[in-house]
């Protein structure tokens, strides 16, 4: 299959970024209608001949994620009625994916079932960065190319690789991916305990490592109503830290998250545009995965290996 067979659409979530991908690919994006009817049903036409093309189609469940959910759906099915010869779905944040198990009576396990939507629907491969949890991938029964934003974060974060960095989990979960960018940055680690008391509500109650006198780097995949960095930070900085700041993949900022991080402890977030981000004045970094993702859509249209775009230059 050649690259000249590619075609790259969008829905409505991040068009941006659908625009940015094929800049770098250099390709136009495909046309497409995406509304709603006057009874809010969403209507979908591919507005040029498909058939037998690789099609891409990119859209990130962010809010209001129902809503960009199932224009995925139906654009996904667009384009297999319309003869695709294979259908992936980009998926920069794959929404629901913290539904994850059952970890109370009665729950869902919703991240699996947005998988089965995604795959009845017609998708043959998905493409997406920074799971909130591995396992996730083997949900589908369909190829899963799983991306990392770490070459990303590390490109920027390369200026602050001294002594005085440490590394530090915002809780016993991200340990893990902690300990992996203290590696590469050759910094400290440690992490935060904390207890959330509601859906936007954390408390930091206890810190692991020293931090005192140090630039602190929090690393996290996802964030909502910034709580849970909020609470991090004013822990951090109650036990001396001389900055503070935040690597998040995901940052799906609410009014709340604005509220806290414009009085919060933080000198810096840095995020990027998997979602669309305003910054809105406050010290908001946004990096592009673009041209990750542009270069991962080539290699899946010309059947090659993405193994390396994990490899961090330097490193």
């Amino acid at each position: 299959m050649q690259v000249g067979e590619l075609k790259i659409f969008t829905g409505r979530s991040n068009p941006a970024l659908a625009r940015d991908i094929c800049n770098y690919i250099g390709t136009s994006l495909g046309l497409a209608t995406v509304t709603k009817f006057p009874d809010g049903e969403t209507f979908v036409k591919i507005d040029e001949n498909i058939r037998g093309k690789d099609v891409f189609i990119v859209q990130s469940t962010s809010p209001p994620a129902n809503d960009h959910l199932m224009e995925m759906l139906i654009m996904i099915d667009a384009a297999r009625r319309a003869s695709a010869q294979r259908i992936t779905a980009v998926v920069p944040f794959y929404g629901y994916s913290r539904q994850d198990r059952k970890d109370q009576p009665r729950v869902p396990i919703t991240a699996k079932l947005v998988a089965n939507l995604l795959v009845t629907a017609g998708a043959n491969r998905i493409l997406t960065m920074d799971l909130h949890a591995q396992q996730v991938q083997g949900f589908f029964d369909i190829p899963v190319d799983h991306l990392y934003a770490s070459p990303i974060f590390y490109d920027y974060l390369h200026q602050y690789r001294h002594d005085d960095l440490v590394v530090i989990a915002p809780d016993v979960g991200g340990m893990k991916m902690a300990a992996a960018y203290a590696n590469m940055l050759n910094s400290g680690l440690g992490f935060v305990a904390k207890k959330r008391t509601s859906a936007t509500t954390v408390e930091a109650s206890n810190l692991v490592g020293d931090v005192e006198g140090k630039e602190v780097l929090i690393l996290d995949d996802i964030t909502g109503t910034a709580g849970t960095l909020v609470a991090a930070g004013k822990l951090l900085r109650e036990h001396g830290a001389a900055t503070v700041r935040a690597a998040v993949t995901h940052s799906i900022l609410n009014e709340l998250a604005y509220e806290r991080l414009k009085e919060g402890p933080l000198d810096e977030l840095i995020t990027t545009n998997t979602i669309p981000v305003d910054p809105r004045d406050l010290p908001i970094t946004v990096l592009s995965v673009a041209d990750l993702l542009g270069q991962a859509i080539l290699r899946i249209n010309s059947h090659e290996s993405i193994t390396s775009l994990f490899t961090i230059k330097g490193f």
